[in-house]
Order: structure tokens, then sequence, then C-alpha cells
């Protein structure tokens, strides 16, 4: 019997949530796994792109019609964060944990551990790529990184893109890991996507930095709870307080609306 495919996994299993407009899937990490792992063994022939989406990301698509028209094209939409779990389950959805893009990675990469995977990494610095690729191969035996890449903090030239794009399908991953940041990621994502040749690609943020142990990622305890956002402002507050004080008060302030039925962001 012939495998299902994605869209007919996603129309029986994974119901979507419109979070602000945003239509969020309703899975969990194993389910992820799953169906990135098929997508891997069984639909190579184009780039998945998996959105990992947290407030950030939430309020990014609600305040910029383009970056929503863009995370709208992935294949597969993740709830980040315990507030949009709660907003979810507010609104029906069946969801109990949030989908964070670290935790992800550690499932998958224990979870594909023998099928022969090869990894890519790209975004963050050399020191972070160093670390990360010499923590994992250490605590994932046969984990193989087909390779890394460190891009400059600044706009890349037309001939320095393409040998990124070159570089990348050289190394033949099958999976690319792009750590940007939000909604740097996920545009470079959208704009790439059709030259990559990788049947997975997701962007993962802060993830490549936990990973390495160059920034401290908050207790399980912390992050289960719903206040992860809170260590990241403690540690990070002057790249951060944006996105704490004032989208987290509009994303509050948005979502009482929808909930009140007082708006409509469909």
């Amino acid at each position: 019997m012939a495998s299902a495919t994605i869209e007919q996994e996603q129309a029986s299993r994974f119901c979507q949530v419109p979070i602000l407009g945003l239509p969020v899937h309703m899975i969990q990490i194993p389910d992820v796994v799953s169906v990135m792992t098929h997508w891997v063994t069984h639909e190579r022939f184009r780039p998945h792109w998996v959105v990992v989406a947290d407030m950030h990301a939430v309020v990014e698509a609600h305040n910029r019609a383009d970056f929503r028209r863009m995370v709208r094209q992935a294949d597969l939409t993740v709830p980040d964060g315990i507030s949009l779990v709660k907003v979810a389950q507010w609104k029906g959805g069946a969801v109990r944990s949030r989908v964070a893009g670290t935790d992800l990675m550690k499932a998958f990469f224990f979870g594909t551990q023998g099928l022969g995977f090869r990894h890519y990494f790209y975004g963050d610095t050399d020191l972070t790529l160093e670390r990360l690729a010499g923590n994992l191969t250490q605590q994932y035996p046969g984990l193989t990184v087909a390779g890394a890449y460190s891009p400059p903090f600044r706009p890349l030239t037309e001939e320095e893109d393409e040998a990124v794009i070159r570089r990348i399908n050289e190394a033949k991953p099958d999976v690319l890991w792009v750590g940007l940041g939000l909604p740097k990621q996920e545009q470079w994502i959208y704009t790439h996507r059709d030259r990559l040749n990788v049947p997975l690609v997701l962007g993962v943020g802060a993830a490549f930095k936990f990973l390495a142990g160059t920034v401290q990622r908050a207790p399980d305890w912390v992050g289960d709870m719903g206040f992860e956002w809170l260590w990241r402002f403690a540690c990070e507050p002057r790249r951060l307080w944006r996105r704490v004080l004032i989208e987290g008060t509009q994303f509050v302030g948005l979502v009482a609306l929808e909930l009140a039925g007082w708006r409509d962001f469909s």
C-alpha cells in the first residue's frame, strides 16, 4: 500500500486552530517527528517547511501581511509556547503541550538515530556552530553533520547568496536547520526553498544556542509553567525588551478581543 501523502495526514489527523489569523496545527512532538521522518524518507521531491510559531511569530504575522502570507505557505506550523497552547485550548483545540524548537530537535535526533540522516546547520556564530556540532555528535552517536555555516551579520551579495545555496546543496543534507531568529529565518526559507535540494527545512531560532550551551535555557519547570519568556528576558533584556513588553501586551489584548468575539482576525 502506498504511503499517505502529508496533505492527507494533516487533513485527517491534525486540525488547525487560527490564532490571530495564523493557522496553527494541533500536533505534539512525537507526531511532528513522525511527519518529518516521513517527509525525509518518502517525499523527497521538494523542501517541506515547518514553522515553529511562538507568540512573537503570531504577532509578527498579525502586524505584517507579507510575513503572514509567507508563513501560511509552510507545510506545518507548530505551537511553540504555552500562550499559544492555552489560546488554542480555549478555542477548542486538542493540544496538550508546546512544541519548542529545542525539544523538537532533540526528539528528532533521538527518534531518527540509525536512519543515517544528514543534518546541515545554517545561522548563528562559528563558535555556536562548533559547539553545537560537538555536543550533538557526542549526545547522539551516529548523527551526521553534513555541514554548518555562519553567514555574516549583513545582507549577502547576490554572488554570496548563490554560493551559500550551492554550499548547502553540495553537502546533500536531509534536514536543514536554520537559526537566524524570527522573522529573518522564515523570510530566508521562503525566499530560498525553491532552490534548496533538501526534503526538510525548519527555522528554530535560539535552539542552536541552547543546544550548544552558549546560552542557558530555562529549566523545564519554568517553561512548562509558561515563564520561559521571563527567564529569557532576564538573561537578554536589551535584545528582548520590545518583544516582551510591547508585543506581549499586544498579544494579550488582541487575543482577549478575539476570544470575546469582538474581533475576527481570520
